[in-house]
């Protein structure tokens, strides 16, 4: 009986399918990428000949939440290969390290990578010439040399952090090699290697061996097949981290869009039945029957559309990962992975969900006495149920309170966090409300004047009389309204917020940047230079804060920089509120207004981190400054932070023309002006959170469109019972523009209404303004997309049901 009821109501269905069919490609989408941060990655390179990798953990374990990798590479003591090499089953090993260099030409500075002697183990071993016995010497990579014009006895200028040293050329291979002790100077570690390279003893196998390491070297970690990618390239690590949490959470959004909106489509379909559910009544059909029936033709309808939806959704995340590499926060080489674990998920969750919607729209229809049943469903009840206003109206102060007034008692990450949540708080308050919301807006336009023509005053009728159909059908171009802007405008109002910080608090005149970095000589040099009165190199990190959120311990990474004191005012004014950054040295450190919040911390107190290499630093807190947007959340001293090249140096002065003199001998340093400094970068990160909830929003938009057409397309009986007491289709098609009105101004109005609390809570929690930043150019776009929507979906459908002749159309079903 479910099948047949299928056939015969295609129409319904087919709404239906589309929700349950787009939820799976979302759904599906979702779990390959949590899939491929879990299990995929990319083949390693010159590692392949090692069967295992050993490195430094390059993790802090998180008990009970996932584990924080660290921003920079965390380096292993060269002693620590000898303790490996002594490991039964251990043949060899080869110690690594990597030095980014700049080959000196008359046509440039051609970038290089450059390692120690020993790992040419690693390659083919094919080279020409010899190995380099002393620190002047180096063996350059076949091809740069051909670019170059180099010739093995040539001596070149190799330049690191743009400072130069001559090194004469004493053989040619594929890649470029220093001596090992060189190679080590050069990165500023000369006793630490940044992985091991271990070759097994015949007949040992690669796990195994792994396994003897791991028990025998504490504190290290194993890396064995495509697993010793993560250990040669870090970007492998954080994308696959990335891929965790961006699938976490986006998912959890997704997955309850997805209930709503099917739950949404299933609600209409099944109240457009209610006269075919009051003859079953009517004919001795039981409730349990009708809710079996139901079940039925949901669990039929949403096996195939999910099992359909899997195989886009595994399409749109591969088209995903290339979008992923062009914003840089998944390398070029890195493989999404698919497994049946994703696709069968992806189901189980859309059956269990629809099945739950169809169930709960079908009660109602299940539990009405035969004798009332007929008569009720000539017109819709007019009540909502008591438990759904109460939960509705219970959400909307719950939502504004997590979005306005939270940022005002708590600050810090919390504080943004619950703002941001409180936007699916008013979402689901929309849900729930929607038929009195979608009447209430009539009722206002009616006022207004709308309901004055004749098309007009049944376009309120209408909307009044059915409000639960346009109710189900409102409330998804609402929440599209809604989510997009505060996805937007969070956006606009975070970046506007860090612009301004970085050119207000930036007072250099000038900023001294290079490919690669900047060597201390570098600074030095500008701080000694006539007509400099302050240069104050800047290196950018991430360090790990483990604090108390919530009564529960929490870690996350929070952008820092590493600064010099001295001439620091002079450079740069980070907008200090208490405190002073003339202490900041060795063993005290300097905090953001919202990372002070969000740790509890103030002048005085004590707070351990973890840098970007790993190590523990405790710093007593001298500072609470504003512009941490700008500049980043934690400021720490220069020598505190292990890169040993700067990113930028900033500098102030009278009189420049000695400094651009003194540059002539460092041709990588290039001298930009105060626009040219950015604030620190997130890696792409809000580019692929935009992407993805533009997926979202586009799974909105169809089924806007979706759920729309259903509710216009089924009314081909009352459209032709108004023709044939008088009404003409051109005054049909005006009084569907007005309820068309009426959807579209209810989806503006109430989307934005829901979307400011969010927004408000936003830009005080991060600016401390409650004006967020709102483009008038996005916002006409928002509306724009919910007009063309809204009345394109009722309008199309409209000349549909108009197409037959008023007497044929009566004979047709509802």
């Amino acid at each position: 009986m479910a099948w047949r009821m299928i056939r015969a109501r295609r129409g319904s269905f087919a709404a239906a399918f589309v929700a349950v069919f787009c939820g799976s490609v979302l759904i599906t989408g979702s779990g390959v990428l949590l899939d491929s941060g879990l299990r995929a990655g990319a083949a390693p390179q010159r590692y392949a000949t090692a069967p295992v990798v050993v490195t430094a953990q390059q993790v802090l374990p998180v008990t009970e939440d996932m584990d924080q990798r660290f921003a920079e590479r965390v380096p292993l003591p060269v002693s620590r290969a000898d303790e490996i090499a002594r490991v039964p089953g251990v043949q060899s090993v080869v110690d690594d390290v990597t030095v980014r260099a700049g080959l000196r030409s008359p046509g440039g500075t051609l970038p290089l990578v450059a390692h120690g002697w020993s790992s040419i183990r690693l390659g083919s071993g094919a080279h020409d010439g010899r190995e380099p016995a002393g620190a002047g010497e180096v063996v350059l990579d076949a091809s740069l040399a051909a670019q170059a014009g180099v010739h093995v006895g040539d001596t070149v200028s190799l330049a690191v952090g743009a400072v130069a040293a001559p090194y004469r050329v004493v053989g040619t291979a594929t890649g470029t090699f220093l001596s090992d002790e060189r190679a080590r100077a050069l990165t500023g570690k000369p006793d630490q290697v940044d992985a091991v390279a271990v070759f097994a003893e015949p007949g040992v196998s690669a796990g195994a061996l792994a396994q003897r390491i791991g028990q025998a070297v504490p504190g290290v970690a194993t890396f064995t097949g495509d697993d010793r990618a993560e250990a040669e390239f870090l970007d492998v690590g954080a994308a696959r981290s990335f891929l965790v949490l961006v699938a976490g959470s986006f998912g959890g959004t997704m997955l309850l869009i997805v209930a709503l909106v099917v739950a949404s489509t299933l609600g209409l379909a099944i109240q457009q039945r209610r006269r075919e559910f009051a003859l079953l009544r009517a004919v001795a059909a039981t409730p349990r029957q009708i809710r079996r029936l139901v079940g039925a033709e949901t669990a039929v309808l949403a096996v195939t559309a999910s099992v359909l939806g899997a195989v886009p959704g595994a399409w749109l995340t591969f088209l995903l990962r290339d979008a992923f590499v062009a914003a840089g926060v998944v390398p070029e080489n890195f493989r999404f992975t698919l497994g049946p674990l994703p696709v069968l998920g992806s189901v189980v969750l859309c059956v269990a969900t629809a099945l739950a919607a169809g169930l709960i729209a079908a009660r109602r229809a299940a539990r009405v006495s035969p004798v009332d049943a007929l008569g009720e469903a000539k017109v819709e009840p007019p009540r909502l149920g008591r438990a759904r206003l109460v939960a509705g109206w219970t959400l909307v102060p719950v939502g504004i309170g997590f979005g306005m007034f939270l940022p005002l008692t708590t600050t810090g990450e919390s504080a943004t966090a619950g703002a941001a949540g409180s936007a699916l708080l008013l979402v689901i308050a929309v849900a729930l409300l929607g038929p009195r919301l979608l009447t209430a807006t009539a009722a206002v336009l009616g006022r207004l004047g709308l309901g004055r023509p004749a098309s007009g005053f049944l376009a309120d009728a209408n909307t009044r009389a059915r409000s639960r159909r346009i109710g189900s059908a409102a409330p998804p171009l609402i929440m599209g309204v809604a989510m997009a802007a505060v996805q937007i405008f969070t956006l606009t109002t975070t970046d506007a917020a860090a612009r301004h910080q970085a050119a207000e608090g930036l007072v250099a005149d000038r900023v001294l940047v290079a490919d690669g970095g900047l060597a201390p000589e570098v600074a030095d040099l500008v701080r000694r230079t006539p007509g400099v009165t302050a240069a104050v190199p800047v290196v950018h990190t991430q360090a790990l804060v483990t604090y108390d959120e919530l009564g529960e311990p929490s870690t996350g990474a929070f952008t820092a920089q590493g600064v010099t004191p001295a001439g620091l005012r002079e450079v740069l004014d980070l907008d200090v509120q208490r405190g002073e950054l003339d202490g900041l040295t060795e063993g005290t450190l300097a905090l953001s207004k919202s990372a002070a919040g969000t740790f509890g911390a103030d002048v005085g107190s004590t707070l351990s981190i973890r840098l970007g290499d790993g190590r523990p630093y405790t710093g007593r807190v001298v500072a609470i400054y504003g512009n941490g947007l700008g500049f980043g959340d934690i400021t720490l001293p220069r020598d505190v932070v292990a890169n040993p090249l700067n990113d930028e140096i900033l500098v102030s002065g009278n009189d420049f023309t000695a400094l651009t003199t003194a540059l002539q001998a460092y041709p990588e340093v290039r001298t930009t002006d105060r626009g040219a400094f950015t604030a620190p970068s997130d890696g792409g990160e809000s580019a692929v959170t935009l992407l993805l909830n533009l997926v979202l929003l586009g799974f909105l938009a169809i089924a806007v469109v979706n759920i729309l057409v259903l509710a216009t397309a089924t009314r081909v009986r009352e459209f032709a019972l108004l023709r044939l007491v008088g009404a003409k289709p051109r005054q049909v098609r005006a009084m569907m523009r007005g309820e068309a009105a009426i959807v579209v101004v209810a989806a503006v109005v109430l989307g934005t209404l829901a979307a400011l609390p969010p927004l408000v809570g936003i830009s005080i929690s991060l600016t401390g303004a409650p004006l967020p930043s709102v483009p008038a150019l996005p916002y006409l776009g928002i509306v724009a997309a919910a007009v063309a929507l809204g009345w394109g979906a009722i309008a199309l459908p409209t000349r549909f049901a108009l197409r037959p002749a008023p007497v044929a159309a009566m004979r047709v079903g509802d």
